[in-house]
């Protein structure tokens, strides 16, 4: 069984949900990355995704951007990306690892070489955010004859036939974009939320994850009573702009307190 694949059936047999951060790769500094990595498993994180740093990154807000300017800074590519996994790896062979990035860096590389190094590496999931799924076909295709799972995002605005190709190529689980708008942005509405998910459910069978707008302990349970996982991005990326490599113990801590809180959602 895959590690994802692992995680998701352990947790539903314990009645809970995936914990799954975000920070991106190269940020603040590469010999920062691995480390913070292993702060957020010890602070609960089930998964952890991994930002693969680019210069047009449409989808995230100013406090993603700013991190991957950061990171292209040092000369941050995909191939240290993996490298950085591969490192992880040396100490943690459990904790699934998705690399979350734009399509561009994978097609220079090249499907074939980019699934073989990552899975070689130990990555276990990619999320492409820039590929619509009705495109993603030769790319989910050879993602998954390397044991790697193609993860998709869907909106509030998603179509049910856009839904339908998600649920052809998708593995692992699919992320939920819980607003209209970019990475860090503030309002959650939960009710509109536990509506849309309740409808997805009727058209997937793969986990959900929820993320946008999860800030704090509060958001992160009300997100744990409705969806399969949670997951925090911009809010971790801001502790490590603000802290550096000693945002390693801040995260940890963040992390826990979320966790408690997710476990909490369900008692």
């Amino acid at each position: 069984m895959a590690r994802i694949q692992t995680v998701f059936s352990r947790l539903k047999s314990q009645q809970k949900q995936a914990l799954i951060p975000y920070i991106t790769a190269g940020d603040p500094h590469p010999a920062a990355t691995v480390g913070l990595m292993h702060a957020l498993v010890a602070g609960g994180a089930d998964i952890v995704e991994l930002g693969v740093p680019f210069s047009d990154p449409m989808a995230d807000g100013p406090v993603i951007q700013k991190a991957s300017e950061r990171a292209l800074a040092h000369g941050v590519s995909l191939t240290s990306v993996l490298d950085m996994v591969r490192d992880f790896r040396r100490r943690d062979t459990e904790t699934p690892v998705v690399l979350m990035g734009y399509a561009n860096p994978v097609e220079a590389m090249g499907y074939e070489v980019f699934a073989k190094a990552a899975s070689e590496a130990g990555v276990d999931g990619v999320l492409t955010v820039d590929l619509p799924p009705e495109e993603a076909a030769a790319l989910s295709d050879t993602l998954k004859a390397h044991g790697l799972d193609p993860i998709f995002l869907l909106a509030p605005t998603t179509p049910d036939w856009r839904v339908a190709e998600v649920a052809k190529h998708a593995a692992g689980y699919v992320y939920y974009v819980s607003l209209k708008g970019v990475t860090g942005a503030a309002t959650l509405d939960i009710d509109s939320v536990a509506s849309k998910l309740a409808h997805l459910r009727g058209q997937l069978s793969l986990p959900i994850g929820v993320g946008f707008g999860i800030r704090d302990a509060a958001s992160a349970q009300a997100v744990a009573r409705i969806a399969d996982s949670v997951i925090i991005g911009s809010r971790l990326v801001q502790e490590v702009e603000e802290h550096g490599a000693d945002a390693a113990v801040r995260l940890t801590a963040f992390l826990r307190e979320v966790r408690s809180a997710m476990d909490a959602a369900r008692q």
